[in-house]
């Protein structure tokens, strides 16, 4: 074949683009397991987190995850057992969901300070999605600690939502009020504190993403209402 011909050149680039596209499918499909134990990691990291537990020592996360989360389990609206993984729940499909069609995935985790019952919560931020994890303590009211993350918040500004500084506010925080309505947690300005009602204080120009987390804790935890309940009043959830 005339290696100067169109017809030379046009079979030569679509085997090359063949062998690349072939090659790249190998190197992908070789590496999926590795990407999706990292992606599992990161979650398991996050988890932990909210519960206040960071890998030291030496130990890995799926250790810590393994030795601390107890148990895991998927409930309802209504705070009953759903059949199901919890860890294989897309929070951000249930997101979309009508509240009371949401699977809801609740981790037990061990810590220091005995049980904790870590939730995800879900949301939008001014350039993306925000997320985390926030762990309660056994009255089912109680936030023992937080984690959020973001795909693309300002740096600076509402990226600082992932800052132990702004995360570290809502510890010992109640989402229930005396009379027992879910109020969740509001996020305001310096200056503009509620007279009651538990509270944090906004990002310092983080305003669109600070009101993403109050929204988001707000339609994230109320589904968890029933749950919560009947966990502050002892009753057993899971299987």
């Amino acid at each position: 074949m005339n290696r100067n011909s169109n017809t030379y050149t046009v079979i030569y680039a679509m085997v090359l683009v063949l062998l690349v596209g072939v090659g790249l499918s190998v190197v992908y499909q070789a590496l999926r397991p590795k990407q999706e134990e990292n992606i599992a990691n990161d979650v398991k990291r996050q988890i932990l987190a909210s519960a206040l537990i960071v890998p030291e020592n030496g130990r890995t996360v799926g250790q810590l995850y393994n030795e601390h989360v107890k148990n895991s389990y998927i409930v309802n609206s209504k705070g009953e057992h759903v059949e199901g993984d919890a860890f294989d729940v897309n929070v951000s499909t249930e997101y979309k969901k009508p509240a009371d069609e949401r699977l809801l995935p609740v981790f037990e985790c061990s810590t220091k300070a005995g049980m904790k019952y870590v939730v995800p919560v879900y949301g939008a931020g001014l350039w993306g999605p925000i997320w985390g994890y926030i762990a309660f303590d056994s009255n089912g009211n109680t936030i023992y600690g937080a984690y959020f993350a973001h795909q693309g918040e300002t740096p600076g500004l509402g990226a600082e939502i992932e800052t132990p500084k702004f995360q570290n506010q809502f510890q010992n925080k109640d989402i229930f009020a005396p009379d027992g309505q879910f109020q969740s947690v509001k996020v305001v300005k310096n200056g503009q504190e509620p007279a009651s009602g538990a509270y944090v204080h906004a990002i310092s120009g983080g305003t669109i993403t600070s009101q993403g987390v109050a929204k988001m804790l707000q339609e994230s935890l109320a589904p968890y209402t029933a749950y919560f309940k009947k966990l502050s009043e002892g009753k057993e959830v899971s299987e």
